[in-house]
């Protein structure tokens, strides 16, 4: 099968990589994300990759931690999450640099744009740890930022949910799930899509999202297929 796409930003929350255990990294469940990456990755996409934390460190602890102090701590939680899925693609043969936007030059490179671009014209995947670099920037909000930088076709959002619904469809069986949305939508009925600042770029840039389960890691390659899963938000 051909990609819809050339390039993607997909977007991988940190408890994705926890798989059941709901904490820290199960290495069947990075190791079956990173195979469906190299799938893609076969099929030509360009692949960059933004990673959340939340599987190892989740906003503030007490209200007595300082909220910057607090989300620096989570920026180094996905870069421990990034480094986790470099080193299995490095295991299943697939090129890849990590970059943070916070410096660590021992063990990752910078974020610098020009080098992820050129890595992504080489066929490597790039991999954003860090998240913007800033407090109280989400790492949705560097999902869509990055995505526009690298001039990507669109953001694969990869979550535990396998679309958008009206409301949570763990709490409401009668949610309704849809099928595609524009962001005006998004925003407006307050949709936890992703956050109002992350949405409001990718409306302004005309970033598409396809959002979809990682249950089910094969929907990497479905979603890069075309096939209709999740949902779409579009301008």
């Amino acid at each position: 099968m051909e990609s819809k796409y050339k390039r993607v930003l997909l977007k991988i929350s940190g408890e994705a990589l926890a798989g059941k255990n709901g904490f820290g990294l199960d290495e069947p469940t990075v190791i079956e994300i990173c195979k469906n990456i190299k799938e893609i990755v076969q099929m030509g996409v360009g692949v960059a990759i933004v990673v959340g934390g939340g599987n190892i460190w989740r906003g503030r602890s007490s209200e007595n931690m300082d909220r910057t102090r607090a989300d620096h701590m989570g920026m180094l939680a996905t870069a421990i999450n990034a480094l986790a899925l470099g080193s299995e693609l490095d295991a299943q043969g697939v090129e890849n640099r990590v970059q943070t936007a916070i410096p660590m030059s021992t063990i990752a490179e910078p974020y610098i744009r020009g080098r992820a671009v050129r890595h992504l014209e080489k066929g490597r995947v790039v991999i954003f740890g860090c998240g913007t670099g800033n407090p109280f920037m989400s790492t949705d909000t560097a999902a869509a930022l990055r995505a526009v930088e690298i001039n990507a076709d669109v953001i694969l959002l990869a979550k535990k949910v396998d679309a958008v619904y009206d409301s949570d469809p763990v709490t409401n069986p009668n949610a309704k799930k849809y099928a595609s949305l524009t962001f005006a939508e998004v925003l407006a009925k307050e949709l936890k899509v992703m956050d109002a600042t992350a949405a409001s770029l990718c409306q302004d840039n005309d970033m598409p999202i396809h959002v979809f389960g990682l249950d089910d890691p094969k929907n990497i390659v479905r979603a890069c297929e075309g096939e209709n899963i999740g949902t779409i938000v579009h301008k």
